[in-house]
């Protein structure tokens, strides 16, 4: 277990979210034992003692030049066994005998995307005075080793924030701390502590790959999931898959809609492996069962399978034998309801909140199947909504393109899952599941909404 010790100089939220993450165990291999301030009035101090870490004030303006400082700091972690130094929020720049001496051992975090907006004179809501004078449209925030140089080494993770109209300082830096200070550096921290990256002059590889640029997060356009569901009378079957704005909860909802009377005639109900089947609910009346009864949702290790067929046990077979859900879908097409040619979606959750979605269709209404997968992490806020249906229409036209992003907030699973029954077509709409994971623990609350009573 490192010993990690974390400087500060002011309100210290950015000390708040890696002692929030050291809790939710999202730390691995490293623990903070001691804090540094830089100045008595740090708030930071306060949240230090709360958590019951040591800590101490080495004012920085008791001491007339760099290096005397450099000394005092030494000094104060003389003797703590510190492994790794974590400046969040401090504002005093370290000189060069502290920066050898920790060498490689020093991790910042700074409000922009560096190179952009950094060096010397970029600190605090400086730097989001000059993005907003600059006019660019996306800032974010970087972790990064410290060197001799002013914001100057190896970057490890930067995640990008998009800039809204109407923004101002006060606004936009609580913005980057929000969605990406408080996010990258507990990741960075805990990579540094599991031995997952390594310098090579001035660049950081990284050992277990993570994808953390998301630039096209700040370029797509995010839509809200009520707007794409009121607007649209017959999106047909849908699946949403994504993670609630505190990061704390993978989220998923599956519906189905019909127009005939045989695809009305549905519920769902729960199954023995850990997700929902689809039944009749007047099995006198049940007309043709091969398309709409089957499966949605299945668990296995860990794991959540949803789809709008029964691809879900395909899937949930070759993942069993230790086979990938590519694999399981190679083996499968689009739906063989000429003229529609329905598309096979399916989406499969991992423990950590990471999500794979597919798509299988016909290629422009031929009897040729085309296949698309997409992965995608994890990120507080955004999930992907795909559905089986352009819009209502005969035939019915294909949904087109790839999962579309949408916002998740924190509402509460009875909200959330309130939201979208109500925004579904109300002659169309027949079954809604809808399930919320706790990503440390991996408690899970789901509910049914069925028309049929």
């Amino acid at each position: 277990m490192l010993n990690i010790a974390v400087f500060v100089s002011g309100g210290g939220t950015n000390l708040q979210a890696l002692i929030d993450a050291q809790d939710r165990g999202e730390i691995k291999n490293g623990k903070i034992t001691f804090v540094l301030a830089s100045n008595e009035n740090a708030y930071a101090l306060e949240r230090a003692k709360k958590a019951g870490i040591p800590s101490v004030v080495v004012n920085r303006k008791s001491y007339s030049t760099k290096d005397e400082y450099d000394k005092a700091v030494l000094q104060a972690l003389d003797g703590k066994n510190i492994d790794l130094i974590v400046l969040a929020g401090f504002l005093s720049i370290l000189g060069e005998e502290l920066v050898n001496t920790y060498k490689n051992r020093i991790i910042n975090i700074h409000p922009s995307l560096i190179p952009l907006f950094c060096g010397d004179g970029f600190y605090g809501k400086k730097v989001h005075t000059a993005v907003l004078n600059s006019g660019m449209k996306v800032t974010g925030a970087t972790a990064h080793f410290v060197n001799e140089i002013t914001d100057g080494g190896a970057i490890i993770l930067q995640k990008a924030v998009p800039i809204e109209p109407g923004d101002n300082e006060d606004i936009l830096q609580y913005r980057v701390m929000r969605q990406a200070e408080w996010e990258i550096l507990p990741k960075a921290v805990s990579l540094f502590c599991q031995g997952r990256i390594k310098i090579n002059g001035n660049k950081t590889e990284r050992i277990y790959h993570i994808l953390y640029i998301m630039y096209k997060r700040c370029t797509m356009e995010i839509k809200s999931l009520a707007s794409e569901l009121n607007t649209n009378s017959y999106p047909g079957r849908g699946i949403v898959v994504g993670k609630s704005a505190d990061g704390k909860k993978a989220v998923i909802a599956y519906f189905i809609m019909g127009r005939s009377f045989n695809s009305r005639n549905r519920i769902f109900e729960p199954n023995d492996r850990g997700g929902i089947r689809t039944k009749a609910f007047d099995e006198s009346k049940m007309e043709d069962p091969s398309l709409i009864i089957y499966n949605p949702v299945l668990k296995l290790d860990g794991k959540t399978i949803v789809t709008n067929g029964d691809q879900t046990d395909t899937i949930y077979d070759f993942m069993q034998e230790g086979k990938c859900y590519r694999h399981a879908l190679n083996t499968r097409e689009f739906e063989p309801d000429a003229p529609n040619y329905t598309q096979r979606i399916s989406a499969v959750l991992k423990p950590n909140g990471d999500y794979n979605m597919s798509i299988l269709k016909s290629n422009m209404g031929k009897p040729q199947c085309l296949r698309f997968y997409f992965e995608y992490p994890a990120d507080a806020g955004l999930g992907h909504f795909i559905h089986t249906y352009k819009c209502d229409g005969n035939p019915i036209p294909s949904y087109e393109g790839e999962p579309t992003p949408v916002a998740v907030g924190n509402d509460d699973i009875d909200t959330w899952t309130d939201m979208i029954w109500d925004n579904l077509n109300e002659d169309n709409k027949v079954s809604l599941f809808t399930r919320y994971i706790d990503l440390q623990t991996g408690e899970e609350e789901t509910r049914i909404v069925n028309k049929n009573k």
